[in-house]
């Protein structure tokens, strides 16, 4: 019976039988939690992309007047999100319904702008668990940490009517996300929330920066080297370049869309000429090419210095 991310089901402790407590250690050792990145240029541009595009959903009927529950990833892009979305005030204050509470939900809890947030972790910096402690009187009618199964359950997650924003570690033109390994081997980051939230989910967004490394990796691939989330999940992608929002298209149109607003205008040309190579047909993919972009970056370290002649023979 979990109907909105305040409702509270079960016990309020865990229960431990006493005969498997050997003992209780006191420690003054700090959390260890991390740090998170300062905002710069891109990050913000990215929140701002986000949350102009929520508020352009408000206006147009789409997303109701008094909003949805949200659905955050993990990081210092996911966290930059949650932050720009609250300052723009004309996203009323919303509810937070994810896997892991991070820094910038406290903070707009703090401004009211959060109402509440149910999570099954918190990935918060030192400084913020020990407000979290000091406070506890303000944050215990407002957080709410509960056993992954029901955090992560997909039909409560479909129940809830919730927007999904994740991040991609790449994406091809299509629409497909990579959300884990780098160049489809070296594990990122494990696939987390993003996949119990993206299919369930009542809007599924995901955001990155457009590219990384000083520009040398492009986070849009012909073809993306690991899928986590195929086109059929991935409704909307958000760069600091603007939004594709990939509704109702068809993959020819989604990746005119990906390529017109979310690519790096270094990396547009050559993903275009990917394109105009495709073989004829529903998803015009070059299988002689779509690997091209990881394989220039294994040889020389940078994609900008991809030659479609030395792969389309």
């Amino acid at each position: 019976p979990v109907y909105t991310p305040s409702d509270r089901i079960g016990s309020e402790c865990v229960k431990v039988d006493p005969a498997k407590i050997v003992g209780v250690v006191k420690t003054d050792e700090p959390n260890e939690g991390g740090k998170f990145s300062p905002l710069d240029d891109v990050t913000m541009a990215i929140g701002q992309n986000v949350a102009n595009f929520l508020v352009g959903e408000i206006k147009a009927g789409r997303l109701p007047k008094e909003f949805v529950p949200l659905q955050s990833g993990v990081g210092n892009v996911a966290n930059a999100v949650l932050g720009c979305m609250g300052e723009n005030k004309e996203i009323p204050a919303f509810n937070v319904y994810t896997e892991v509470i991070q820094d910038a939900v406290i903070a707009l809890m703090k401004q009211g702008r959060v109402k509440f947030a149910s999570g099954c972790s918190l990935s918060v910096s030192n400084e913020v668990i020990r407000d979290i402690y000091a406070n506890l009187d303000f944050f215990k009618d407002k957080i709410l940490l509960r056993p992954q199964e029901i955090s992560n359950n997909p039909e409560v997650a479909r129940r809830l009517g919730l927007v999904a924003i994740n991040t991609a570690l790449e994406a091809d033109i299509f629409g497909n996300i990579n959300s884990t390994h780098v160049s489809g081997t070296r594990m990122m980051n494990g696939i987390g929330g993003s996949g119990d939230f993206t299919r369930s989910a009542m809007l599924s967004i995901f955001t990155t920066p457009s590219t990384a490394k000083e520009g040398k990796i492009s986070a849009f691939v012909p073809m993306v080297s690991h899928l986590d989330h195929s086109e059929h999940s991935v409704k909307v992608i958000i760069t600091e370049y603007g939004v594709a929002d990939l509704r109702g298209k068809s993959p020819i149109e989604r990746a005119r869309c990906i390529i017109d607003n979310c690519v790096h205008p270094d990396y547009k040309p050559l993903l275009e000429e990917y394109l105009a190579m495709g073989i004829k047909g529903h998803t015009p993919q070059n299988l002689k090419c779509c690997f091209a972009f990881h394989e220039e970056l294994a040889a020389s370290g940078d994609m900008h210095n991809v030659d479609w002649s030395k792969y389309n023979k």
